[in-house]
This record gives C-alpha cells, structure tokens and sequence, in this order.
C-alpha cells in the first residue's frame, strides 16, 4: 500500500474514532484501533479505498451485499466536512441500494461510491477516468452509475477505464438520464399512500410541498402539475425556485418554513435524515412521499413517531427505485417500455407494504426492511454471493 493510501486510511479512522490525541501512527497501531469491528457493525462485505495523487481523487466504494447480485449504486460527488462524514454516508447509501434492489425484484445487490470534494473544482477527465480504474479492479463486483453532481458524461470518462457502469447515453446505446424514471416511481408511490390516506389516488387539488428541485424534484413537478395538484416548492438554488415557480406556479417557500405548511403531502427530495423529531413535530402533511434517500434520521425511533402521528410514510427506498429498475435494463439489455412498466409497479409493492406494515403493527420502513430481506435470505439458500 503505498504510504499516502495508508495515511487517508488512517486519518479516515482516525475521524470515526475520535482518536484527536493520537497521531495517525500510533491510531494505526493501537490494539484498539479495531477496523474489522466497525466494519462488522455495518454488515458490509467489502469497503474499498481509493486515492490517486496525480489526479486528486479520494474516493469511497462501499458493497453492502451480493447475494441477488453484483452491487450496482451511483457515483456521488459531494463537498463533505470531514472524511468520516464520507465513510458514513457512502455505508448507509449502499445499504439502501441492496433493500432498493431486492423489493424491486431486481437480480443485484446493493453499493455505493463517494467521491469527496467540490464538484465544481474536482472532476475532470483524468479524475473521472481514474475513478473508472478502481472500478474496473473490482471484477464486475461493483457495477458505477450517475448520481448527485455525477452526470451522464461523466460515466462516459469512466466507461473509457470499465465496461461494469450503467446510465450511459442513449447514443451509447444506454438509458441515458434515470431521473425521469426515478420521479415516475416516486409519483406512483405517492399515489399510493395518497390512496392509503385518503381513500383515493388522485392528485388533484392536493396541495403537495416539493423540498429539493434538482433533477428528479423537477421531473416530479412535472406529473403533479399535470394532474393538477397544488405545489409548494423549497430549494437552495434561487434560478431553479423561480424556473418552477413560473412554470407550474408553485410557491416558493424558504428554507425550514416547508415543514410547518398545511398541506397534504410533503416530499422530500434532497438530502436525507430530514425526518428528526424536531421536523416530525412541525409536520401537518398526512403523507410523506418524496426521492431523498435515508430520511429517516433515526428509523427505529421516527418510523414509529410517523406511525403516532398518523403520517402515512412511503418508505424511500421503495419508491425511489425507478432509477436503479431503469439502470437495471440497461445492465441486461434496455428497453424503455420495459422500464417504466415495472417502475408503475411500485404502485402496488407501496400498498402491500401500508398493507403488512397494519397487519404487524409496525411502521412502514420496517415493513418494505422485512420484504426485502426476506427476498435476500430466500436467495440466499439458493445461491452465494456473486
């Protein structure tokens, strides 16, 4: 390993630790110093490292689980505070992806990859390319794809280097952008826990709070104003609120003020964690239906707090799997219609889970978590990891 590796390894453990007093040396070899443990704690089955000098990445690939198949997750680049924030982000990503997977009915399982830095100043050609490499050099094991401040053209650098990435362009005989399909799938889900709630799928007149308007969230906007719901839109990028605002005349709320609206569905569509005890307290909306992932800050504690509350949840992973369903044909061979058909029915996986999630007593996250393990550990008498 060579000696600047093993310093960003350190140095990343030496952050999930909080070993402050002690030097990257003496962490690395303290008999407490137990990466194996934290590892075991995740119930990963491989976490790779990868950092290039001359190119500048520093990057993270986590693969959860194999059992129905080679990982395949997006690529993120994100600006993170510190390399442990990385380590936990890339580990609760990639568990999300195999659950993604297995209540999707798809053969795969589930990884994820960081990419640690500002995306406006890191990412080239070579940064991309090099990326690729340490993809290549897990065998297929791991399958890359386009994901937050990832794009179409950057998995195009990284197919330069591997042949196991997805979301390709069109032209290259790929799916092209996801996200169309990823905002179908969460607008059949939110139809229905709308149904759930209020005994009806339809949108119409519902007054629906879009936090986070990037790609999806704008696709999103698209379906609920065609069918004539109410919008309310919050985001940091001010060209997009006016862009949406204009064009669908939703209403622009700032920052925080979007948990407190009376409004009858909010979905999140930014970052994940969002749904803490104190957003939960503010929260007037009869369903939660939206793309962020892991928003859940706490699923064993506000899963059953949604559940107290009266709030019909429609569990993240489920509902935005459109993406990765869309990727999935392009990995056996794309068909479009094909896609979308199995997108729509998420539709109903959403209600059998409102359904099993009455029946047990439990809330929904833990309901859609049962399904998909229980599709992992019947596959797993069948067959072994990939």
């Amino acid at each position: 390993m060579k000696s600047e590796n093993l310093d960003y390894f350190c140095s990343l453990f030496n952050q999930i630790f909080k070993y402050d007093n002690m030097s990257t040396t003496q962490a690395a070899n303290s008999a407490n110093f137990d990466i194996f443990s934290q590892l075991e704690a995740h119930d990963h089955e491989q976490v790779v490292f990868c950092q290039d000098k001359s190119t500048g990445l520093k990057a993270i690939i986590a693969i959860h689980n194999t059992v129905l198949g080679p990982g395949l997750g997006g690529t993120r680049v994100w600006h993170y505070n510190n390399d442990a924030e990385a380590f936990n982000d890339v580990m609760r990503l990639s568990r999300g992806m195999t659950y993604k997977a297995a209540i999707s009915g798809l053969n795969l399982g589930g990884a994820k990859a960081v990419i640690i830095g500002d995306a406006k100043t890191i990412k080239t050609e070579a940064l991309m390319r090099k990326f690729g490499r340490f993809v290549e050099n897990l065998n297929g094991k791991y399958i890359t794809a386009e994901d937050v401040n990832t794009t179409t053209r950057d998995m195009e650098y990284v197919n330069m280097e591997t042949d196991h990435v997805v979301g390709l362009p069109e032209s290259m005989g790929g799916g092209g952008d996801p996200s169309p399909v990823t905002a179908y799938g969460v607008y059949m889900g939110m139809k229905a826990a709308v149904k759930h709630a209020y005994g009806n799928e339809s949108l119409n007149g519902k007054k629906v709070a879009v936090q986070g308007i990037g790609k999806v969230g704008g696709h999103l906007l698209e379906h609920l104003h065609k069918e004539g719901a109410q919008l309310f839109i919050s985001d940091i990028n001010e060209e997009m609120l006016a862009k949406y605002s204009k064009e669908f005349g939703a209403t622009v709320v700032k920052g925080d003020e979007i948990y407190g609206l009376d409004v009858d569905v909010f979905a999140p569509c930014a970052l994940g964690a969002i749904l803490n005890t104190e957003n939960i307290g503010k929260l007037k909306a009869k369903v939660i239906a939206g793309a962020a992932n892991n928003q859940l800050a706490d699923e064993n504690v506000h899963g059953p707090m949604l559940v107290e509350k009266g709030i019909a949840y429609a569990p993240d992973f489920l509902i935005n799997a459109g993406g990765l369903i869309n990727v999935y044909q392009e990995h056996i061979g794309y068909n479009r219609e094909t896609a979308m058909r199995n997108t729509e029915h998420i539709f109903n996986v959403t209600l059998d889970i409102f359904k099993d999630a009455a029946a047990k007593n439990i809330h929904t996250q833990k309901a859609a978590t049962e399904m998909a393990e229980k599709r992992i550990n019947d596959i797993l008498k069948v067959r072994s990891t990939y």
